[in-house]
């Protein structure tokens, strides 16, 4: 059973995901981000009521952008050096903690509809951001007093959302804190892989070499071959598209899956190590649909990361959490929606820096080691 949660005890823990102060004159972004986040409320809000009970994610989707509109307050209040239990205490300038569960003592039942009331709170919490934004605005430094009181009626507002729509503000800070350690942990540890209980023959290479390169196929068109210890693997492979994109040298990111997420039914299939002594992983877990599942997650990637230069300038932490929350979304089902974002991230960065090295030398040795869980690539002599 969860200890009662603390607000100064959250607040610590959100700034520790706080990538705003690099940015900005230290308030921008925080204030946006919280802006955003209502008006993310007041869209599901309406979605609700027009599509009714065909929207079925609408409680899940309130607790989470209530949990984000909260970490934004709490961050805007850390830059201006204000616990977060002062905004909650009126009657309390130490900072003495105050326990999310005394903001709401009596739960209500849960939502089964969006109310007048909730609506017109968002208005109201709307407003109060709007307020906030004025800071911007002016540019100076806020004044203290004025931003307090700003602050404590955002708090208030969304202390009293959260009792509209029936869940409580622990409840969302609690998942949005899970939320920020899923794509920015405080440490990162690899999950354990999911063969590491399979007989070795069942298991992916935990180290390979593939020798990647292009051949002419005459009258303009190319084609990519693989090899792997002096034997050839896999298709050959073109584009399939009207306009070239390289699309042919694709494979890597498989690769990358393999090696950083433990994770690839394309290449079980390709080097033969399905998990076939359990009929049902084999069907479900390594089987043609999750490879299909795979090769979708290979193309939207692509499609996204072309947009981007193929993510050449980004880093660890840099790339978009809705991007990678919809690459997982691809995979629900299946063992790998257990891997966490960043590891997602991680296979992601470390793909396409292994493909933008195939664009410019259209040939290259790729080595994967899964137990380091590392792909890395280098020239391949011709």
């Amino acid at each position: 059973m969860h200890h009662s949660l603390g607000l100064n005890e959250y607040q610590a823990l959100a700034a520790r995901t706080d990538k705003t102060r690099a940015k900005g004159n230290g308030f921008d972004l925080p204030v946006l981000g919280l802006v955003g986040e209502v008006g993310s409320l007041l869209s599901e809000l309406k979605k609700k009521q027009r599509d009714s009970a065909a929207y079925v994610s609408y409680e899940n989707t309130v607790l989470e952008e209530l949990g984000d509109a909260l970490w934004y307050l709490a961050i805007i209040a850390d830059h201006a050096t204000i616990k977060l239990a002062v905004i909650a205490n009126e009657t309390t300038t130490d900072g003495t903690e105050v326990y999310f569960a005394a903001l709401q003592p009596q739960h209500a039942l849960p939502l089964n509809s969006p109310t007048v009331k909730f609506e017109k709170t968002l208005l109201r919490l709307a407003a109060a951001t709007g307020a906030l934004s004025s800071f911007i605005v002016e540019g100076d430094p806020p004044d203290p007093t004025r931003l307090r009181v700003e602050l404590t009626r955002t708090f208030k507002l969304l202390v009293e959302a959260a009792n509209e729509a029936a869940v409580t503000l622990e409840a969302a800070a609690r998942q949005n804190l899970a939320k920020a350690e899923d794509r920015w942990p405080s440490e990162r540890v690899f999950p354990p892989l999911f063969d590491a209980d399979y007989d070795p023959h069942e298991q992916l290479p935990r180290k390979l070499e593939i020798e990647i390169y292009e051949r002419d196929a005459g009258g303009g068109k190319s084609f990519v071959l693989q090899r792997c210890n002096g034997i050839f693997i896999g298709d050959r492979l073109t584009d399939n598209i009207m306009r070239p994109d390289d699309y042919r040298f694709h494979d890597v990111f498989h690769y990358a899956y393999a090696a950083i997420l433990g994770w690839s039914p394309v290449i079980r299939a390709l080097f033969k190590v399905k998990r076939k002594s359990q009929a049902q992983v084999d069907e479900g877990q390594d089987g043609a649909r999750a490879g299909l599942i795979e090769e979708g997650v290979a193309t939207y990637v692509f499609g996204i990361a072309k947009e981007f230069d193929f993510f050449h300038n980004d880093n660890p932490g840099d790339l978009s959490f809705t991007f990678l929350k919809n690459v997982r979304q691809f995979v629900r089902g299946y063992e790998v929606d257990q891997a966490p974002l960043w590891l997602w991230e991680e296979a992601i960065l470390q793909g396409n820096h292994a493909f933008r090295f195939l664009r410019e030398n259209r040939r290259g040795l790729v080595k994967l080691d899964i137990e380091g869980r590392s792909l890395t690539i280098e020239e391949l002599p011709k």
